[in-house]
C-alpha cells in the first residue's frame, strides 16, 4: 500500500489517495477525493428522484394498475343475454348494443365531470382524517396496550406450556395405540 491510506468506517471503505497528482484525477480520470460513500449517497438520491417522479406522476394510459376495479369490465352481453329461445331482431339487438355503450360512456364522462373532483377532494379528506386517526391515535394506543400487557402473554405462554401442552401430549399417545379399520360386509 504505498501511497494509499485506507480506512474502514460503519461497513463502507473511504479511500483517500496521498499521491502527488496535479489536477486532482488518477489514471482512469476519476476523481480519488470522492470517496465510495459520497458515490452511493448520489446514486442513492438519484433513484429516490426517479422513484418519487414516476410514483407521483399519474398513469394516464393505466388507470387501474392494481385491479382494483376489475368487477366493473362489463359489456353488453354481460348485461343484456338473450337466450337461442327468446330473440329480438337483428336491428333491435344492434341499436340496443350501440345506444347501452354510448349512454354507458357518455353518462360516466359526464358523472366525472360533474363529481370526480369534489368526490376525489372528499375521499382525500376522509383517507387523511383515517391516516391521521391510525397514526397518531390508534397505534399509540395499540402499543400502550401490547407494553402494559407483556406478562399477560408470558403467563399465557407458560399457562400453556405447563398445563395445557402436557394434558394434550398425553391425550395423543393414549389415542395413538387406536386404529379404525372399514371392511364391507
Amino acid at each position: 500500500m504505498t501511497g494509499t491510506m485506507m480506512q474502514s468506517t460503519d461497513a463502507r471503505e473511504t479511500e483517500i489517495d496521498l499521491r502527488d497528482a496535479g489536477d486532482g484525477e488518477d489514471d482512469e480520470g476519476q476523481q480519488t477525493w470522492k470517496t465510495q460513500l459520497e458515490t452511493v449517497l448520489e446514486e442513492e438520491e438519484e433513484e429516490d428522484l426517479i422513484s418519487t417522479q414516476s410514483d407521483t406522476r399519474p398513469l394516464i394510459n393505466e388507470r387501474d394498475p392494481r385491479q382494483i376495479n376489475e368487477c366493473l369490465k362489463i359489456s353488453f352481453e354481460d348485461v343484456i343475454a338473450e337466450p337461442v329461445s327468446v330473440r329480438s331482431g337483428d336491428r333491435v339487438w344492434i341499436w340496443s348494443n350501440a345506444l347501452f355503450e354510448v349512454s354507458r360512456v357518455w353518462f360516466y364522462r359526464i358523472l366525472t365531470v360533474l363529481l370526480a373532483v369534489p368526490v376525489s377532494l372528499i375521499a382525500g379528506i376522509v383517507f387523511a382524517i383515517l391516516g391521521f386517526i391510525h397514526i397518531w391515535f390508534f397505534t399509540p394506543c395499540v402499543q400502550v396496550v401490547l407494553i402494559n400487557t407483556g406478562w399477560l402473554q408470558t403467563l399465557w405462554s407458560s399457562v400453556l406450556d405447563i398445563l395445557i401442552l402436557p394434558f394434550f401430549q398425553s391425550v395423543a399417545k393414549c389415542c395413538r395405540g387406536i386404529s379404525v379399520v372399514f371392511t364391507q360386509e
